[in-house]
């Protein structure tokens, strides 16, 4: 078809989990005001898979600047559990940007979907 936007694939992968209990809750979204949430994005697509999945795939993604964000819910309550702040919970993002204080900002985890296949490895980061 003429005109037709290009479509691609992005596989995701996570690693250093540092268990299977639960679910993995993984946030793909192409707007930056609503990362790492997505709750505000009509346009984001969130999936759960069992946490010993460690990867999933997306298809028929338009062309375009995108991030993730992944939360290892293990007592599979659909939240990040915290104690103070602070996450009792596994977390990664795309790109595995540097972990400060809060989750970083879109441009830190952007990444573009530019060819056919796409690939992202998610590295787990767990503070308590």
């Amino acid at each position: 078809m003429l005109g037709a936007a290009p479509i691609a694939r992005l596989d995701v992968a996570v690693s250093q989990m540092r268990s299977a209990k639960g679910l993995l809750r993984v946030c793909l979204t192409a707007d930056p005001d609503n990362f790492p949430a997505c709750v505000d994005d009509a346009d984001a697509i969130t999936r759960s898979v069992p946490a010993n999945a460690h990867s999933l795939r997306f298809e028929g993604l338009p062309h375009g600047q995108y991030a993730v964000a992944v939360i290892h819910d293990e007592n599979s309550n659909a939240k990040l559990d915290t104690f103070a702040g602070i996450p009792r919970e596994g977390f990664g993002f795309s790109r595995n940007p540097p972990i400060r204080f809060g989750a970083p900002h879109f441009a830190a985890a952007r990444f573009a979907v530019t060819s056919d296949a796409n690939q992202q490895q998610i590295r787990m980061h767990y503070i308590l």
